[in-house]
């Protein structure tokens, strides 16, 4: 029986992060060990610097650069980053958001979400993973195909009575996979969206209190709260060759928070 790992099936494939917070560095951790060749962008250069280093101290090659998704000439610099560094590129993993306090913090309802929220969440979101899709896929077409995983959330399920831009333009990226999906899928493009749940990333350990964290277990049917690393096992499967048959599809990794067909 084959002990193969999702890593090793990521060996030398060039891999493109649109993000680079606690889930893009979690991934891009076990894609370095896993010998995969990477490009990071984020706003934060400092945090894509943080994610390459990772990538690099688990044997994995990475580049850093600073990104701002919502602007073509950035989406496109960053890819011409991996072109000019690596010659082509095999998956494209987006999983930018901004969450900021001053925008997320101001994301209320229909009545009362400020304008410039609801479209700055638009452009960053939805927007800037449209740019990287029509940034990357000629470039994958060209090298005979590749995988698309776009970051989404559970707030598209859950129907919050807050945030309402976050979770319609997460819902939009679903809509968009499947576009990629039936557009491209024969010719050798894959897409998926991929929600996580509440994820203990180390910013969230930094401010959630031993009763708060009880009260988010309540809510799922689970022994535990999400680890980044289990964003980045599903994400890695879903950039692989063992992800092969997955296509379209948006799927839940929130330890059963949301349990639908």
């Amino acid at each position: 029986m084959s002990t193969q790992t999702h890593e090793h099936d990521v060996h030398d494939r060039v891999i493109v992060l649109a993000g680079a917070g606690g889930l893009a560095a979690a991934t891009a951790a076990r894609l370095g060990a896993g010998g995969a060749k990477l490009v990071i962008g984020d706003l934060s250069i400092d945090a894509a610097e943080a994610a390459a280093d990772a990538a690099r101290a688990n044997g994995g090659e990475a580049r850093a650069v600073q990104l701002d998704i919502s602007d073509q000439a950035s989406v496109n610099a960053l890819i011409a980053s991996a072109m000019s560094e690596f010659g082509r590129i095999d998956g494209l993993l987006n999983i930018a958001a901004d969450i900021r306090p001053q925008n997320l913090g101001r994301d209320s309802d229909a009545v009362d979400i400020p304008l410039e929220v609801w479209q700055h969440t638009i452009d960053v979101n939805l927007t800037g993973y449209l740019l990287t899709t029509r940034a990357a896929i000629p470039h994958m077409l060209a090298g005979g195909g590749g995988s698309i995983v776009n970051i989404i959330s559970g707030a598209v399920y859950i129907g919050e009575p807050v945030r309402l831009a976050y979770a319609v333009t997460k819902a939009g990226i679903t809509a968009l996979t499947r576009h990629i999906a039936s557009r491209w899928g024969s010719e050798g493009i894959r897409a998926n969206s991929l929600a996580p749940g509440g994820v203990l990333t180390k910013a969230m350990m930094a401010n959630i209190t031993q009763e708060q964290r009880d009260a988010s277990l309540a809510t799922i049917p689970n022994t535990r709260l999400g680890k980044p690393d289990d964003i980045a096992a599903m994400a890695i499967h879903l950039l692989s060759e063992d992800g092969a048959w997955i296509q379209g599809q948006s799927i839940s990794v929130d330890g059963g928070l949301t349990m639908r067909p």
